[in-house]
């Protein structure tokens, strides 16, 4: 207890107290812009940086690990079997595994954690969704067998790897059931309070999250893999990456997360810091609301294509970060669209705006978040849309706060990011191309829904491409569900993500994978 008080104390001191010359040899202080969490319980994460969290405080029962990002593994499973009838999943638990309680992970925690996410209808609630559970069946089709085999049913027959990849995703993180329970309030099953707090199994526990400024994690000596090899991982909440390149180098921080191009340019030379390039599969689009009447229009929609400065950004303030990508599966994976066929072409967005009735353009809003680069490629917009007459206000927020007015369908347009739950296409064509209820009170609400965008034949070819077992079929029914989107619709997809991470010389081991769950910190050392 001593020893735990100590730790916090520390933490709490380095993140209020001057700066030091370098920051412990057991603890690694990263910076980043961290505005974006809004809870940390895993049934409703939907965000990057809880993700990152959320992957190193719970354990799933399937996964990827750190040296080979194409190939899924059984995690907390230690084996698994599916049925003939493709429809029911079984899983035997690894033994003596433990909860950061001291509990034992059994069985029914598994099943608890499944069913919590379908009982409280949250945000990713749809992942599970998909597979035919519902308040009403969902403790018959999610149980425990014994004591290490949970058996898992869903509705139809789909392709084995797709139930296994769901398996993977934040939203299956694995919740210790008596730690959840005991603070129960008003049958939440433990909501309220895992909002602030943490009941896994994975590297590391969660200590304190302290909005807009920090999140402390304290190393499980008891985790799978062994104790990691840093005690303390402290994540600061530093927006700007002008300050961030300062800390970094006079050693306050062992990482910055957020230098733009320039920052990074400026500290060439420096041979105190090492800049690693991690490709990410995080894409960035602008969403269109089709409540706006402008934006409902097909010529309108192709217009603004012709109006945004692709190649112009990626070769200036987003060079060495971003690459153009025009298709909502990113590149470099299985049923990868990689033809870019918009470029600016302000003459030709205007003669698609006339036919429109639009010959004046129109009055829009843009929301986005007010941190890089969100800024840098709102303006862009803002100033190359004008070209075609389109008048754009932007309204810039924290991005928590531009979530939430998304998530409610309140906006005109809005510039965000995606990134998958999983590596397979149906990870964001479940969401791009699908939106099976419209209605304002509907319980799937993916970013097709949050855009209004009322779609059942796409929805329709986006169900059949799922349940494809053919592989080379199924690709292609996926690249042309990304030909179709990327031609027409709310999603104008922009950039795929490549992050450039700034590193003390001295850490070693830091893994940030494509997607914002696979940034690893238990084989970190200093």
């Amino acid at each position: 207890m001593k020893r735990m008080l100590l730790g916090l104390l520390l933490a709490t001191s380095m993140l209020t107290a001057p700066a030091l010359a370098d920051t412990p040899a057991n603890t690694l202080v990263m910076a980043k812009a961290i505005d974006d969490i809004v809870t940390m319980d895993p049934a409703e994460i939907y965000e990057l940086s809880n993700s990152e969290i959320a992957v190193n405080v719970y354990d799933r029962l399937m996964g990827l690990e750190i040296g080979d990002m194409t190939k899924l593994v059984p995690k907390m499973a230690e084996s698994y079997s599916v049925s003939d009838d493709g429809k029911v999943f079984t899983f035997k638990l690894k033994p003596n595994l433990k909860f950061h309680s001291g509990n034992p992970v059994t069985a029914e925690d598994v099943a608890f954690s499944f069913q919590r996410v379908i009982l409280l209808n949250l945000t990713p609630a749809y992942l599970f969704q998909a597979l035919g559970w519902n308040a009403e069946n969902v403790k018959d089709m999610v149980k425990a067998v014994d004591e290490h085999t949970v058996q898992l049913t869903v509705s139809e027959k789909y392709a084995p790897t797709y139930i296994l990849n769901l398996m993977s995703t934040v939203t299956s993180s694995v919740v210790d059931k008596k730690e959840a329970m005991a603070h129960e309030k008003d049958g939440d099953l433990g909501h309220d309070w895992l909002k602030t707090n943490s009941a896994g199994s994975g590297a590391y526990k969660m200590r304190s999250w302290k909005a807009n400024e920090s999140v402390v994690l304290e190393a499980n000596p008891d985790f799978r893999l062994g104790a990691p090899k840093i005690e303390r991982v402290i994540v600061r909440h530093v927006p700007e990456g002008s300050t961030q390149r300062l800390l970094i180098e006079k050693g306050d921080i062992d990482i910055a997360r957020n230098l733009s191009p320039d920052q990074i340019k400026g500290i060439e030379g420096n041979s105190d810091l090492v800049v690693e390039q991690f490709p990410k599969a995080t894409v960035y689009y602008l969403g269109l609301s089709q409540k706006v009447e402008p934006l409902k229009n097909p010529k309108v929609q192709e217009a603004l294509r012709w109006l945004i400065d692709y190649q112009g950004m990626a070769d200036s303030f987003l060079k060495g970060q971003f690459i153009v990508h025009q298709a909502f599966w990113p590149a470099g994976f299985y049923a990868s669209l990689e033809d870019n066929p918009y470029k600016f072409d302000p003459a030709k967005a205007k003669a698609l705006l006339a036919e429109a009735g639009y010959p004046n353009g129109f009055d829009i809003s843009l929301d986005t978040g007010n941190t890089q680069p969100f800024t840098g490629i709102a303006q862009s917009i803002q100033s190359t849309f004008a070209e075609g007459g389109v008048k754009v206000t932007i309204n810039a927020a924290e991005v928590k706060q531009v979530l939430t007015k998304y998530r409610a369908r309140q906006h005109d347009m809005i510039y965000m990011y995606w990134g998958p739950d999983y590596l397979d296409p149906n990870a964001n064509a479940d969401s791009f191309a699908n939106n099976p209820d419209n209605s304002d009170n509907s319980a799937s609400k993916p970013l097709a829904w949050r855009n209004s965008w009322d779609i059942p034949e796409i929805s329709a070819e986006t169900k059949a491409a799922l349940q494809e077992n053919d592989v080379e079929k199924r690709k292609q029914m996926y690249l042309d569900l990304q030909s179709k989107l990327q031609k027409s619709g709310p999603f104008l997809n922009m950039f795929q993500e490549s992050e450039q991470t700034v590193l003390r010389k001295n850490v070693k081991g830091f893994f940030s994978g494509p997607n914002a769950d696979l940034v690893f910190f238990y084989d970190v050392t200093k």
